[in-house]
C-alpha cells in the first residue's frame, strides 16, 4: 500500500520536495553515506575488533559474526537492488522530467546506469539499519533515522522517485531478514 501510495505521488514530489544542492550540505553528504557499503564495512570491522579484543583468538571467529552480517547485509541489499533494476528497469525521474519511464529491454539489458527503482544506497542504508537495530535495540531510531534520511536524500535530490526509496526499503529489510535467519542468528545476537 506505501509502495502505490508513494507511485500515486512521484511525480508531485519530484517537482515540489527538490533540493538539488542537498550534497553541497555536510548533513547531507552524512545521510547518503549511510548508503555506500564501505561506511558500514568500517563500522563491521569495528564490531570484529570490539567483540574479539578481549579474548582475541578464542572468540574472533564468533565475534566475526555480528560484523559479517552487518556488511553481509548491507552488501546483499545494494545486490538484489542492482538485480531489480536491471528486472524493472525504470528510469530515473531527471531523464524524463519526473515522469514514469521505462527502459526497453533490448536497450543495454545487462546496464543498470540511469535505471532508479529500486535505490541502491537505500537498500544498503535500510539493511545497515536493520542489522543495527537487532543488535543494538536501544538505538533503532538513530539507525533507522539514518536510513530515513539517506532516502529522503535520494528524493530531494532527484535521483530518486519516493516509490524507488520506498520499494528500496522493503528490499533491505526483507534481505536482512533472509541474511538473519540464514546465518543462525538468534533475536538477541551480541554474542
Amino acid at each position: 500500500m506505501l509502495f502505490l501510495t508513494a507511485q500515486l505521488t512521484d511525480q508531485w514530489l519530484f517537482h515540489h520536495f527538490a533540493y538539488p544542492a542537498i550534497y553541497d550540505r555536510g548533513w547531507g553528504r552524512m545521510l547518503r553515506l549511510a548508503g555506500y557499503v564501505p561506511v558500514w564495512g568500517i563500522v563491521a570491522l569495528a564490531l570484529v575488533l570490539h567483540d574479539g579484543a578481549p579474548r582475541l583468538r578464542a572468540v574472533l571467529r564468533q565475534a566475526s559474526r555480528r560484523g559479517l552480517l552487518l556488511l553481509g547485509s548491507a552488501a546483499s541489499a545494494g545486490i538484489a537492488a542492482e538485480v531489480l533494476k536491471l528486472v524493472l528497469r525504470r528510469e530515473r525521474p531527471g531523464l524524463a522530467d519526473g515522469a514514469h519511464v521505462f527502459r526497453a529491454w533490448s536497450d543495454r539489458p545487462f546496464s543498470s546506469a540511469q535505471l532508479g527503482l529500486p535505490s541502491s544506497e537505500t537498500a544498503v542504508a535500510f539493511a545497515a539499519a536493520a542489522v543495527m537495530a537487532r543488535l543494538f535495540p536501544q538505538g533503532w531510531i538513530l539507525w533507522y533515522g539514518l536510513a530515513f534520511g539517506c532516502a529522503l536524500t535520494r528524493v530531494a535530490s532527484g535521483a530518486h522517485f519516493m516509490s524507488d526509496v520506498v520499494l528500496a526499503a522493503l528490499v533491505g529489510y526483507v534481505v536482512t531478514l533472509i541474511v538473519w535467519r540464514r546465518g543462525g542468528f538468534v533475536r538477541d545476537a551480541r554474542v
